[in-house]
């Protein structure tokens, strides 16, 4: 018998809001979400149940010589225990390359690698049976230097190819130009993570037709089935994925985690099986920013024109590709900025190493390039006597620009204007003698009356590419359907699109309404009935499936005015579709909607595709690589405690370019969490891998930014259509907090005056001890 759906959420996506495109209507989700009432798939539920657990790695790289599970498999409750050898398809998996085992074999490459798991009556009884699983290692030396893992051919090789996953030139015009002005640095980013407070999880239900229906947090659902049904040996059609309630995601829900191993021990048992990462565990579970070494040198005339930069980008992606090529793509072409430079040479690696796995995250390459060119372009202001903001605003680049690969930009680029917005802005009021102490760096706890407490201003400006590029085909699918529901017409949207807490059920039904004006817009659960929508990342769902949405919508107008035309003999040139009815070119109402559908139901299936992109030259580095670019630019001020290392960010401006505000409200909640992930980045958020190994796998000792940390932020949005994206929009997600992260530091330098080369910025850095 086929077992039914597990329990879903209160919320049904049946719930409807009023508002179109421009405007900012509540969320279906939001009441549940602040209430507490909303249902994540780590609440999913089901009366058969079994719960799954992993035995993982506790070296970063180590031989297994011996794996005995008969001890675990015979404890009562437990119903299997499953190593690589019960893996029935491809023990492979990979977003770009299939190097990652599903479970270990003969070796492991991380600590926390998945080596065994199991499923048993109870959470508990599961966590205590991973202990009598038998393993034994002979641990082996880590690579932990990815500039040594990139050059070094005496270190062990860690896949068959050796340690190198991408290396990447790009040359722009003289590659040894001459300047009057020059400047270099060396920077390091350390490991940041997404730190979205759902852990993974998921529940798998076998069927009766030997496939499994797979419920769960993820970003793609359809990269997620295909991965999966290889390593199961199943077609896709019975390997059936559907969203459920995710909390947070970031990039860190990209690449697989419990999905595999709940199906496998559902198709094993016989019985749902669910899997909930605890805290620690999904540390290890999720792949984490790339660490980066970066050596920039900038070349400048005396009156501030760029004229080159040269720059080698080394990028740790720690012991399986991921999104590493990903990576190293976009950080050698956004290595420059968002400005002219006229000659460059750019090289970038990306290698495996024994830290952690390094995949996607919010900023995805862009990061890393942004701390590095915005530190140079501080000292590069220093040396030549300039105005940071005016030095920037010189050389910001525009519509018509090239960038570094050499790729028009044919939309919209007000780099000058976002930096010149943020320069114009007020400052705050210098602190006075008679501060308020919970206004100073250390706040209440008393540490500072004012005293070594020092002021600075920084600023950071970006660019980043919005949806995938390198001649991928980017696309999103829609069904739309029409149909009177209670009297009234009625329209659902149906995506594999994830929701992942941006908004885009919300945004689905604002474009829907607008479209075809009804004011009943629902949005089916998303899941793999429908054909791919891609991942929610690289700030694309708005753009890619918004354009899908707005298709479909368009083609179920149309079918709904053929209809008229045939029933009513009225010409269908002109007609719109708003309040619910059928309107006429000239402003004549034509029927009511409900009364020309009757029982009938419209639906359609559309795609959308956005402008061809392609690869990069493999010697040069050049060519059209990206479809769009985001722009933000922030600026900071700070107070430090020069004495105790402190820092309190004063205050964090941005000004970014949307294109078109779908929903203003949204855009602000986008910019206002994004420069917050990247004020941690700045001066707290980091993973400490020593020897390959994770010493802060949790909320107490790998710190995030709360309420108490976040400035006021005045918020400057421009709105400057892209001609060729639907609606005009730009992606707003990940540019804040990319050019927040460098805003603070250099903030920071400016204050103390120190070099400060690495973030996070700690307070040994600041004090020197």
């Amino acid at each position: 018998m086929t077992r039914p759906a597990p329990a879903r959420s209160p919320q049904e996506l049946a719930d409807t809001v009023t508002g179109g495109i421009g405007t900012s209507p509540l969320r279906p989700d939001g009441t549940l979400k602040v209430r507490g009432e909303f249902a994540y798939s780590s609440d999913l539920w089901h009366e058969d149940m079994l719960w799954g657990a992993t035995l993982r790695s506790p070296h970063p790289h180590a031989r297994i010589v011996r794996l005995d599970v008969s001890r675990a498999l015979a404890q009562p409750g437990v119903h299997a225990v499953l190593t690589h050898e019960d893996v029935p398809g491809e023990n492979l998996y990979g977003l770009k390359y299939q190097d990652t085992p599903a479970l270990a074999e003969d070796r492991v490459r991380y600590q926390g690698e998945p080596v065994a798991i199991l499923a048993a009556d109870h959470p508990e009884i599961a966590r205590q049976a991973l202990k009598h699983i038998v393993v034994e290692y002979e641990v082996l030396e880590p690579v932990t230097d990815p500039e040594r893992a990139a050059h070094d051919e005496t270190l062990p090789k860690l896949h068959p190819g050796g340690n190198l996953v991408r290396y990447q030139r790009i040359v722009k015009g003289d590659p040894a130009a001459k300047a009057d002005v020059v400047v270099s640095g060396v920077y390091e980013i350390g490991m940041q993570d997404q730190a979205f407070l759902g852990p993974e999880s998921g529940l798998a239900v076998p069927d009766d037709d030997g496939g499994v229906d797979l419920y769960l947090a993820t970003q793609w659902l359809h990269v997620d089935q295909k991965q999966t049904a290889r390593a199961l040996g199943l077609p896709l059609e019975k390997v059936r994925l559907t969203l459920s309630g995710v909390g947070g995601a970031f990039g860190g829900r990209e690449d697989l985690s419990m999905q595999i191993h709940s199906c496998l021990l559902a198709l094993r048992t016989g019985r749902p099986v669910k899997m909930v990462y605890n805290r620690e565990e999904s540390f290890f579970g999720h792949v984490h920013r790339h660490p980066a070494k970066m050596y920039y040198e900038h070349g400048a005339t005396r009156e501030g024109d760029l004229v080159y930069v040269r720059a080698r980008l080394y990028f740790d992606g720690g012991a399986y590709a991921s999104k590493t090529p990903v990576v190293v793509g976009n950080g050698t072409t956004l290595s420059v900025g968002p400005y002219n430079v006229p000659n460059a040479k750019i090289e970038g690696w990306g290698v495996y190493s024994n830290n952690p796995t390094c995949g996607a995250m919010r900023g995805l390459g862009a990061v890393q390039p942004t701390y590095a060119y915005e530190s140079q372009m501080d000292k590069l202001a220093t040396a030549l006597g300039m105005d940071p903001a005016d030095l920037r605003i010189r050389n910001a680049m525009s519509e018509g620009s090239t960038n570094v690969t050499g790729q028009l930009v044919d939309f919209p680029a007000p780099v000058a204007e976002l930096i010149q917005r943020l320069k114009d802005m007020p400052l705050p009021p210098e602190r006075g003698e008679n501060a308020d102490i919970r206004d100073l760096p250390g706040g209440a706890s008393n540490v500072t009356h004012g005293e070594g407490v020092v002021r600075g201003v920084g600023y950071g400006v970006t660019i980043k590419n919005i949806s995938y590029a390198e001649g991928l085909d980017d696309y999103s699918t829609a069904r739309v359907r029409l149909q009177v529901i209670g009297g009234e017409p009625v329209a659902m949207v149906h995506t594999a699109a994830a929701e992942v807490g941006q908004g885009l059920v919300t945004l689905q039904q604002q474009i829907a309404r607008t479209e075809l004006g009804v004011p009943r817009v629902t949005v089916h659960p998303a899941d793999t009935s429908v054909g791919d929508a891609g991942s929610s990342s690289a700030s694309r769902q708005t753009y890619v499936t918004g354009g899908a949405v707005r298709n479909a919508c368009r083609a179920v107008a149309d079918a709904v005015y053929a209809l008229a035309e045939r029933r009513l003999g009225r010409d269908a040139k002109g007609m719109s579709l708003a309040g619910g009815k059928i309107v006429a070119g000239d402003g004549e109402v034509v029927t009511p909607l409900v009364d020309l559908l009757g029982d009938e139901i419209v639906e359609e299936t559309r795609e959308f595709h956005h402008r061809r992109t392609y690869p990069l030259d493999p010697e040069t580095g050049q060519g059209d690589a990206h479809v769009q670019y985001g722009f933000s630019a922030h600026r900071a001020v700070v107070d430090v405690d020069v004495e105790l290392g402190l820092v309190k960010v004063v205050q964090l401006d941005c000004a970014q370019d949307v294109g078109k505000a779908m929903n203003p409200d949204a855009v602000l909640g986008q910019i206002q969490g994004g420069s917050a992930q990247g004020l941690g980045l700045a001066v707290m958020e980091e993973i400490q891998v020593l020897d390959g190994k994770v010493r802060n796998p949790s909320f107490t000792d790998y710190l995030i930014p709360t309420v108490l940390d976040m400035p006021p932020m005045r918020i400057d949005v421009l709105e400057r259509p892209d001609p060729h994206a639907p609606y005009g929009v730009r992606g707003v997600g990940e540019p804040p907090t990319i050019s927040s992260t460098p805003a603070v530091a250099n903030a920071i330098r400016a204050a103390t005056g120190l070099e400060l080369p690495r973030v996070p910025i700690r307070p040994e850095h600041i004090t020197g001890t």
